[in-house]
């Protein structure tokens, strides 16, 4: 009777207390208690002091849905703490039309004065997301890696990457390098990143009065999917958007539904064609954007237009 009682104890302390860190993992993922890990010699070192200022400030209204002509690098019309969400692709220097044939230090130098502006606006616990393909082969340029480095040193918390796998609709590349042979043999890449990191906090904190017009949109479906490392997506027609390089909506419209709620602020410090803009007025969402060319917020705002027509220019 007494070993019964203890066992019943035993489990029920279990499943108060949930799983732990052991030295064979657990299958428990639910009310799982990562305090052992997270104290181990493995974090020791890594600043994990998250107190910064909680201060959320107001966006001006002329600057909500609007796209702005000029470089991110100085984000002057943004006031610190009032952005929720960064998505972007930056140019990827490749000599595309857009591009301004930097170096690989000087193209770095620029990314860096671009994110650590994003920074300042973003909001204590808001999320930058950063979409980037590694580049070359002899040798390879691992972007990501760069820019992984880059955010930490700026002071984000790297939350993780997504495997955005592009084979379906990649393409039949030929690069091969050594046809059949140990000669040289080349990786064709067909996927992409999406690099996720936070300011501060790693949980957004809404306020009493924001929880009556904020609001989460995403299904049940969606974010057991989307919370996956690995995404699927056909990639977008350069031809049909009329940019050299356009990412599909279904991009920023997953990341947007992840860590965002209704009525928040999306920055696309790269604006482009609009992909990030569309995606979150579909959303209820509010943008602003940033380019520096004249050219593509035209395009951005016609494809725009087409739903809305109410994008202004500034």
């Amino acid at each position: 009777m007494g070993r019964t009682l203890a066992r019943k104890i035993i489990s029920l302390m279990k499943k108060k207390n949930g799983t732990s860190t052991s030295s064979f993992g657990t299958n428990g993922r639910e009310n799982h208690n990562s305090t052992k890990f997270y104290t181990s010699r493995l974090y020791e070192g890594i600043d994990l002091d998250n107190s910064i200022n909680q201060n959320e400030n107001p966006l001006p209204e002329h600057i909500i849905n609007r796209m702005i002509c000029s470089s991110a690098e100085h984000m002057k019309e943004l006031p610190d703490n009032s952005i929720h969400l960064m998505i972007t692709s930056p140019p990827y220097n490749v000599s595309k039309e857009y591009d301004e044939d930097l170096s690989l230090s000087e193209y770095l130098n620029m990314l860096q004065k671009v994110f650590e502006e994003t920074y300042r606006v973003l909001v204590t616990g808001g999320r930058a997301c950063i979409n980037i393909a590694n580049l070359g082969r002899k040798p390879y340029i691992p972007l990501s890696d760069y820019i992984s480095r880059m955010m930490i040193e700026i002071g984000y918390n790297m939350r993780g990457e997504i495997i955005w796998n592009k084979s379906a609709s990649a393409g039949s590349s030929t690069a091969w390098g050594s046809w059949m042979s140990a000669s040289n043999p080349t990786l064709r890449d067909v996927h992409e990143y999406i690099l996720i990191f936070s300011k501060g906090d790693y949980k957004r904190n809404l306020k009493k009065k924001e929880k009556e017009y904020k609001k989460n949109t995403i299904s049940r479906d969606n974010f057991m999917a989307w919370t996956k490392s690995i995404w699927e997506m056909n990639t977008e027609s350069a031809k049909k958007i009329g940019h050299p390089a356009p990412f599909p909506v279904e991009l920023p419209r997953r990341l947007i539904e992840l860590y965002s709620f209704t009525n928040d602020i999306i920055l696309d410090p790269f604006m482009g064609s609009g992909t990030t803009a569309l995606a979150a007025l579909k959303l209820e969402r509010n943008f602003v954007g940033y380019d520096v060319s004249e050219e593509y917020i035209q395009l951005a705002q016609k494809r725009i237009a087409i739903h809305l027509n109410q994008i202004k220019f500034i």
